[in-house]
């Protein structure tokens, strides 16, 4: 009988072991060695321990404790901090302690979207001088590994921050590094980048239920979600919500500045409705970020060949008009890009000037840089004077001219040649090429074949090649069309 009592405490004491085991503190990937966490804002820690567990959170001269919940879940939240590029040790403490090492303060980005943003730093322009250059301690990189889905939100997705390194920098996303890398020498405070990127996917699998609830165009897309949450199911890289499930869920509340976004392509056939799921990304992902989430995305490239009709609108045309028009949305941006990408490549290598463009919006929206215009002259409205209309823009800058952009050298003024891709109608919706100057910040446009104008349209086609249109600060213009035909 001694025996068999000692057994069966032995294998109590065992399943008592295992269970108090499983009862540690864990933590979210995110949360980790080598981590930046933002400056001047609340910013969350949170994890997993026994129900009822006390967990406290150091960090600096912070002491916050909480207990965890009956799911075992626990979240505390650090005051704002200020920048530092020392590395400092973060304690998580319960029934067990965690110390996450290195950990700096600065800004933090989420870099998303398809193939494009996917594109690696060691897959674009010289490869080799970057890589070899990317040698930034102070920028970390975390990854957000393999392409998965799920039918509900989780808790957790694999990853690990990185040090920027020639090693760690070539297959992470080359338009997040160059982003990121501008941030960092004109801030000089350490910068946070993560990545969660597939190539080939739309819109609707980045987007949360929140986030098609909030727009009452999509209400039903809100309802697809809302059954896979209540019966389950099978999901793709297309089925609405899922990759934001096991892609983007698993980081949240994870305190960021902002967003960047190159994706467009797989949705390529829309126009307003891509509109709407724009709407619909951002306001879901600062409900769970960040209310005042920045957010920057990438106006899609020219591909295929060039459409020399002048009423355009094939292709990606009024897909990237629905980005610009997108620009109504509060603390947002588009890098513009139809000078820089391949007709006969949809991924074009040129990633430093799309990184560059981007930041400039940031530096001048977040951080205060107002000496930076943030882009090249946006459609802001006309006005007919007889036969001709006078266009006016946003951000004419120092002023307007006719530009050449090849490769990375910078933006140079073309003297030489016209101003190319304007088309003009009146009434009848006949669309006709037009003659364009510029006249001091404002275009003014005609053509001996209308009369009485109505309507102007610039660069609005798959590829607008010959679009030249620039402010002196070398940016170009967007495609941009000032009727609803």
């Amino acid at each position: 009988m001694k025996k068999h009592r000692l057994n069966v405490l032995s294998v109590l004491l065992v399943l008592l072991t295992g269970v108090i085991s499983k009862a540690d503190v864990t933590l979210p990937s995110i949360v980790g060695d080598g981590m930046v966490l933002q400056q001047q804002m609340p910013a969350p820690i949170w994890g997993w321990a026994n129900p009822g567990e006390k967990v406290t959170v150091a960090f600096e001269k912070q002491k916050k404790s909480v207990v965890a919940d009956n799911n075992g879940k626990w979240r505390v939240t650090l005051e704002p901090l200020a920048a530092n590029s020392n590395g400092q040790t973060l304690t998580v403490s319960g029934d067990n302690k965690i110390s996450v090492s290195d950990v700096l303060v600065g800004e933090v980005w989420i870099c998303s979207g398809q193939s494009n943003m996917e594109w690696s730093v060691a897959n674009s322009m010289n490869p080799k001088e970057e890589i070899s250059n990317a040698k930034f301690p102070l920028i970390r990189l975390f990854n957000v590994p393999g392409h998965t889905t799920a039918d509900k939100p989780q808790d957790k997705c694999p990853g690990s921050w990185a040090a920027c390194s020639p090693d760690s920098v070539k297959g992470f996303s080359a338009v997040g590094y160059y982003f990121g890398r501008r941030l960092f020498q004109e801030l000089d405070v350490p910068v946070g980048l993560v990545g969660s990127n597939w190539g080939g996917t739309r819109i609707e699998p980045w987007v949360s239920l929140d986030g098609f609830r909030s727009v009452p165009e999509l209400q039903n897309l809100a309802n697809q979600v809302e059954t896979l949450w209540k019966d389950g199911g099978k999901v793709n890289n297309r089925t609405p919500s899922a990759i934001y499930n096991a892609m983007v869920h698993p980081l949240v509340p994870y305190a960021m500045r902002g967003g960047i976004w190159y994706q467009g392509e797989s949705n390529g056939n829309e126009g307003i409705s891509y509109h709407h799921k724009k709407t619909a990304l951002i306001n879901g992902w600062r409900k769970l970020f960040n209310p005042d989430l920045a957010f920057y995305w990438v106006q899609l490239a020219d591909f295929r060949e060039s459409n020399n009709k002048p009423e355009g609108g094939d292709g990606w045309a009024k897909l990237r008009d629905a980005q610009r028009t997108s620009l109504a949305i509060d603390n947002t941006g588009m890098a513009v890009i139809h000078d820089i990408g391949n007709a006969k490549d949809i991924h074009p290598r040129n990633k430093q000037d799309v990184g560059w463009r981007l930041a400039q919006w940031a530096l001048h929206q977040n951080y205060g840089r107002e000496d930076l215009v943030p882009a090249g002259p946006l459609y802001k409205s006309l006005k007919v004077d007889g036969n001709k209309i006078r266009l006016s823009f946003d951000h004419v800058g120092s002023g307007l001219m006719i530009g050449k952009k090849e490769g990375l050298a910078p933006t140079t003024e073309d003297k030489d040649s016209p101003l190319g891709r304007f088309a003009i109608a009146g009434s009848d919706k006949v669309w006709h090429w037009a003659d364009a100057v510029i006249d001091g910040k404002t275009v003014v446009v005609s053509s001996k074949d209308v009369e009485n104008p109505v309507a102007v349209r610039y660069g609005y086609t798959m590829n607008p090649r010959g679009a030249n249109l620039y402010n002196q600060e070398g940016i170009p213009a967007s495609p941009f069309r000032t009727d609803e035909w």
